[in-house]
């Protein structure tokens, strides 16, 4: 059978582009509905990956983020009204606060970080154990790859 007509491969990465666009869609979709199980959107489930082990300021925290000031500051503030972060004053910058998660919004975290460990898992079970080394390798050179090319801009 021709390749166009196999369902199969019809779907298939055609180039390394395609592979990593249908592989994102693949991953934000799943967090897509961790998140709505938890009556959470993707951008606040990716607030609480980003505070799981770090209490950044709102600066930094909109840089992760991908957001503007004003953006940010409606986020945490929709995430403090259920209780699930709060802001703290700055050890080192008496005008600047940082943002962390409160106790419920470290179970919470926890909750959707084992949900989420779960349903990758069960996404990567047909790989190897050689293949599951060889994909976080590919995925730490690209993401040290970006970390640097935006260090240099």
């Amino acid at each position: 059978m021709p390749p166009s007509h196999n369902p199969d491969l019809a779907d298939a990465p055609q180039n390394t582009m395609d592979a990593l666009v249908q592989l994102s869609f693949l991953i934000q979709g799943l967090l897509t509905r961790v998140a709505s199980d938890h009556d959470l959107s993707l951008i606040q489930i990716r607030l609480l990956g980003v505070l799981r082990d770090r209490r950044p300021g709102m600066l930094e925290l909109a840089r992760h983020l991908g957001l503007d000031k004003s953006s940010m500051t409606g986020l945490v503030t929709r995430a403090e009204k259920r209780g699930l972060v709060q802001r703290l004053p700055s050890p080192h910058d008496g005008r600047s606060v940082l943002v962390s998660l409160t106790p419920a919004g470290q179970r919470l975290t926890k909750r959707i970080t084992a949900e989420v460990d779960q349903q990758i898992t069960a996404l990567t079970t047909s790989l190897t154990a050689t293949e599951h080394t060889h994909i976080r390798a590919l995925a730490a050179k690209l993401l040290h790859a970006a970390a640097t090319s935006d260090a240099a801009q």
